[in-house]
């Protein structure tokens, strides 16, 4: 065993024991679409004085917190997206109307005075925090434009009956008097640190010119009772709850009162509840309106069910995947089986260590990368496979060598493009899809350290074995494969008429077409706002029935239709949630107990943006892959990667139209990894091109082209295999959930692995005939490398150079 080898096998130990311990002790976190619950997506609206920024944003956001946890909703969770968007994701929550009601409402902060102890109180008194003024502040003389402060001119003389009653910070029940003051007259709240005058964390709070003055009397009113005495107190309330209710200081003198700039809350505050309070208090005084742009709410069945279906279908076509690569390489692929095993461990332990949120796209991504985590070991094997051919004497170890060594820019540009793919999907994505752009990522990472270290470890520790390295029938690469002899012995002239496979892709274009032309194209919810709501009953219901049922409860622009085992997927416009619980009920009637499986709900205005974003997304994946395939390869073999590309996505498009499949947000995640694997098959085709037509400067292009498809399509086969394992499993266990995204990539991985072949290098050879440039340089001779150096870098690895 050399060192570089041990070096890989001790790192492969080392990696896979750290996934073991991080897979045994740590959980995967799910995302509401595997464990169930509902996820709101709120717009902030600006108002005539106050603009939806990131700050006032934020402010909103934790406002509404304190509300969502009055509902004793278990771990919500709530973020901002963007400048002014707030993602509220609320766990089992499947009756989203009362978090609707609380979230919608604008925040209201009022300032009381207090006039003692409520009744009930607890026996054990806590002292509030004071409220000091700094002798040397005066109030903020800002302008006067806003409205006056909420009063009420008349109060109530006898407020016992009315009086507001709530509980303190310490739990003590308050008598308030009516509101002195509202959140709309707060300029400014803010926590600071005080080391001088001792008093730790404090928060300051400035006031507006007008309703500074009702703070001056408020205060001055406080000050009047003796100190301890609760009606000394001042009570800030949000949506009735008190936040703060500190005593007016000693040295406020009766009705003196404090101005503006120099009042002070004090207490034992940590940095973290200052800063809270004063978020709070701003907060309140500066809310901004929300909109619900976007409900989703999924049934806790349905993501255990996807659950289920994605690790059967793994397990089925990762089993099926072994079994095919252990029966075309051998020994050596078994061990490549190993490697995929170690793979889905790795991926599934940095899925979990990174805390990434498993969507179900992601699922997805995570099963569907099993499949294409073989393809590394596949070009590296059947490049060993051509060493041994081309030199039968020639050592396993060595060929094995030096099929790692040629393979390595073809892994490397074929991986760049899927990451590429990844990366689009992640940041211009929407929701669950960013979950699959993460997954396929990491898988893509994880599936190039099980093929170039684990499998490299393992392979070449086979191959220093004389039995192993005897018998070539047993390795699997020291003989050529069945397709590639058959190939040999056909040698078809596949370019000769390179114009007829344009031909033919251009007529699969124009089909495609007439279907997104003649059908259209069934743009979901996502794309064009409105409501889909999937019921699952007790009694079955058929469409006709469900359809006379809701539109005689109102809702005659419905569209019903079946889903998944029997289920009813009904889709409407604009419906709120009382509208979607007069819905249910008008089903129940017929089908009796009605469950709701799945609802999105899509603003209008939100639908148009992701409908431009997903064109954007498009555009940008043809941008980059394009601009990346330049710098790698001549232009026009750039050119003819992305004309194929772009025919394989029309080619998608279209048999969704023609066959009136939804085309949704997972859709869009499945035609950008279309766009990965496209590109991905090209770039194979055409390493082996530019490497062939540097070593054979003066053989035609043509006949360059046609050598380097024939040695790469067993390349191309194997691993479309391995994908089409996995997602044929995918197709029939995914259900409604998967299944499409599943078909959507079958059938671009059949397209993709046509257009590789017969659109990308037929166009190719096209604008080949047009160009100027000059063959690509001899492989080790670039410019300035002197003769010797470039025979030393063609010297086989174990060579030592010595002759007899």
């Amino acid at each position: 065993m050399t060192r570089a080898t041990a070096v890989r096998a001790v790192l492969a130990v080392a990696v896979l024991l750290a996934s073991v311990f991080i897979t045994l002790t740590m959980s995967p976190r799910l995302g509401l679409d595997l464990q169930g619950g509902t996820r709101i997506v709120l717009q902030a609206r600006d108002t005539a004085t106050v603009e939806a920024d990131r700050e006032t944003t934020d402010r909103t956001l934790e406002v509404l917190r304190q509300r969502i946890d009055s509902l004793g909703v278990s771990e919500p969770t709530l973020t901002r997206s963007g400048e002014d968007r707030i993602i509220v994701e609320l766990p089992d929550v499947q009756d989203p109307r009362q978090a609707a009601e609380v979230i919608g409402r604008t925040a209201q902060l009022t300032f009381h005075a207090v006039e003692g102890e409520g009744t009930d109180q607890p026996e054990e008194k806590t002292p509030a925090p004071e409220s000091t003024a700094d002798p040397e502040s005066t109030a903020d003389p800002a302008p006067d434009t806003d409205p006056a402060p909420d009063t009420d001119p008349d109060p109530d003389p006898d407020p016992d009956p009315d009086r507001l009653t709530l509980p303190d910070e310490q739990g003590r029940l308050l008598a308030l008097g009516e509101p002195r003051l509202s959140g709309a007259g707060v300029e400014d709240a803010t926590a600071a640190f005080d080391p001088q005058g001792g008093a730790g964390w404090t928060v300051s709070l400035e006031f507006r010119k007008g309703a500074g003055q009702d703070w001056k009397k408020l205060t001055g009113e406080a000050a009047c009772h003796p100190a301890g005495d609760d009606r000394r107190r001042v009570a800030i309330v949000l949506d009735e709850k008190v936040i703060s209710s500190p005593q007016a200081d000693p040295s406020v003198g009766c009705r003196a009162g404090l101005p503006s700039g120099a009042t002070q809350i004090t207490g034992s505050f940590s940095a973290d509840e200052a800063r809270d309070l004063a978020l709070l208090i701003k907060g309140g005084a500066l809310p901004v309106p929300v909109e619900i742009v976007e409900q989703r709410t999924v049934g806790p069945t349905l993501g255990a069910a996807a659950i289920d279906a994605s690790a059967q279908a793994a397990l089925i076509g990762a089993a099926a995947t072994a079994l095919f690569i252990t029966v075309v390489y051998r020994l050596f692929g078994a061990l490549a089986a190993v490697a995929l095993g170690a793979y889905g461990l790795i991926s599934y332990a940095a899925l979990v260590a990174l805390g990434v949120t498993l969507t179900l796209p992601g699922l997805a991504g995570f099963v569907l990368a099993i499949g294409m985590a073989v393809d590394a070991n596949v070009l590296v094997f059947e490049r060993a496979r051509e060493e041994c051919a081309d030199r039968p004497t020639r050592s396993l170890r060595s060929a094995l060598t030096t099929g790692f060594r040629k393979a390595w820019s073809a892994v490397a540009d074929s991986n760049a493009t899927t990451l590429i793919a990844a990366g689009l999907l992640f940041f211009l994505g929407s929701g669950p899809v960013k979950g699959f752009g993460v997954t396929l990522a990491i898988g893509v990472v994880a599936s190039m350290f099980s093929a170039l270290v684990i499998a490299r470890a393992l392979t070449e520790i086979a191959a220093n074995s004389r039995f192993v390295s005897d018998y070539r029938g047993v390795n699997g690469i020291g003989r050529p494969g069945a397709v590639r002899t058959w190939l040999v012995r056909k040698d078809p002239k596949l370019f000769r008429r390179s114009a007829r496979w344009l031909v033919v892709s251009a007529a699969l274009v124009v089909v495609a077409v007439a279907g997104i032309v003649v059908r259209g194209v069934d743009l979901g919810v996502e794309f064009t706002g409105g409501r889909l709501v999937e019921y699952s009953t007790s009694r079955p219901v058929d469409v006709e029935t469900a359809r006379d049922s809701i539109a005689a409860a109102g809702f005659g622009d419905a569209e019903v239709t079946t889903s998944g085992d029997g289920d009813l997927s009904v889709r409407t416009g604009k419906l709120d949630n009382d509208g979607e619980h007069a819905l249910r009920a008008a089903l129940a009637e017929e089908g009796g107990e009605t469950t709701k499986v799945r609802d999105e709900l899509i603003g209008p205005s939100l639908g148009d943006e992701l409908r431009r974003n997903a064109l954007i997304a498009l555009g940008v994946a043809v941008a980059v892959q394009l601009a990346y395939l330049a710098v790698r390869f001549r232009w026009t073999f750039a050119v003819a990667s992305v004309v194929a590309m772009v025919h394989d996505v029309i080619l998608v498009v279209g048999a969704f139209a023609w066959l009136g499949r939804p085309v949704d947000g997972i859709f869009l995640a499945a035609l950008l990894t279309v766009i990965g694997y496209s590109v991905n098959d090209s770039v194979v085709v055409f390493d082996r091109v530019r490497e062939l037509w540097g070593a054979n400067r003066r053989t035609p292009l043509d006949t360059i082209a046609r050598r380097a498809v024939l040695q790469t399509v067993p390349r191309t086969v194997n691993t479309g295999m391995g994908a089409l394992f996995i997602l044929a499993a995918l197709a029939v266990l995914g259900g409604d959930s998967l299944a499409d995204f599943a078909l959507a990539l079958l059938i671009g991985i059949v397209v993709g692995t046509w257009s590789s072949v017969f659109t990308a290098v037929p166009g190719a050879l096209a604008l080949e005939r047009s160009a100027k440039a000059p063959p690509p340089p001899v492989p080790g001779k670039g410019k300035g490398t002197p003769r010797g150096k470039a025979r030393a870098a063609r010297r086989d690895p174990l060579d030592n150079g010595a002759r007899v």
